[in-house]
C-alpha cells in the first residue's frame, strides 16, 4: 500500500509539474487579461477585416492599419478598398475630413456601438464589458479565448455572441450579430511600445 502512494504522489506532482510549465493557472481571470492588454503604451498593427452578410454569397474585406492607446483613444486607418480614417474615444466616434476631425452622427447605432465595442476589447475594459455582457474566459496569459453573451437589451439588440482570442495582444474578434450577419477581424503585424506613425500620432494626440 505505501508504494501505491508514493506512486500515486509522484504522478500528482508530475501532473502539477506539467501544468505549471505549461503556464496553467487557475488565478488568470479577466482582472488579469484586463491588465494585460492595458500594461502597453500602445499597440500598433494591420487588420483584415471579413464581413460575411447572408444577402451576399462572399464575404466583404477590407483592410487597413490600427493604433491604440489603451484606456484613451483608438485610431482605424482603413485602405482598401477605399480610404477612410476614424479616431474612437469614450466620447464617440471621429471622422477625418483631410483637414480635420469632425465627429460622427452618420454611422448607423450598430456600426456606433461596434466602433466603441472595439475600443473596450482591444483596451481590456473589462468593466465596460461586464456592464454590458455575459463573460467566459478561459486559456492562459499567452494564448486566451473571451466570449461574450449580452445582457442588456440593447445588446441583445444588436449581438448574438462575440469571441475574441489573443495573447499579450487581441489577435482576432469574431462578432456574430443579432440579424445573422457576420464580422471576423484577424490583427497581424502587431507591435508593442512602438512610436507611432504620423497619422496614428496626430490622430491620438488631438
Amino acid at each position: 500500500m505505501m508504494g501505491i502512494n508514493m506512486k500515486q504522489k509522484q504522478m500528482w506532482c508530475w501532473v502539477i509539474l506539467m501544468l505549471l510549465c505549461c503556464g496553467w493557472t487557475q488565478a488568470f481571470g479577466l482582472a488579469e487579461l484586463s491588465r494585460q492588454l492595458q500594461s502597453p503604451g500602445n499597440v500598433q498593427g494591420a487588420f483584415v477585416q471579413q464581413r460575411y452578410l447572408k444577402s451576399l454569397t462572399k464575404p466583404l474585406t477590407t483592410e487597413g492599419k490600427f493604433a491604440l492607446v489603451p484606456k484613451k483613444a483608438l485610431f482605424w486607418h482603413l485602405q482598401k478598398p477605399f480610404v477612410q480614417q476614424l479616431r474612437v474615444r469614450p466620447d464617440g466616434v471621429w471622422q477625418f475630413n483631410g483637414g480635420s476631425w469632425q465627429k460622427t452622427t452618420s454611422h448607423a447605432a450598430g456600426q456606433q456601438r461596434q466602433m466603441q465595442l472595439f475600443l473596450d476589447l482591444l483596451g481590456g475594459n473589462a468593466q465596460g464589458l461586464q456592464n454590458q455582457f455575459e463573460t467566459k474566459l478561459s486559456g492562459t496569459a499567452q494564448q486566451w479565448h473571451l466570449v461574450l453573451l449580452p445582457k442588456t437589451a440593447l445588446m441583445k439588440q444588436i449581438f448574438s455572441r462575440i469571441d475574441i482570442q489573443g495573447d499579450q495582444a487581441v489577435r482576432m474578434v469574431s462578432i456574430l450579430e443579432k440579424q445573422g450577419d457576420k464580422t471576423v477581424m484577424r490583427f497581424v503585424q502587431v507591435r508593442l511600445n512602438v512610436p507611432l506613425s504620423g497619422d496614428a500620432a496626430r490622430a491620438l494626440a488631438a
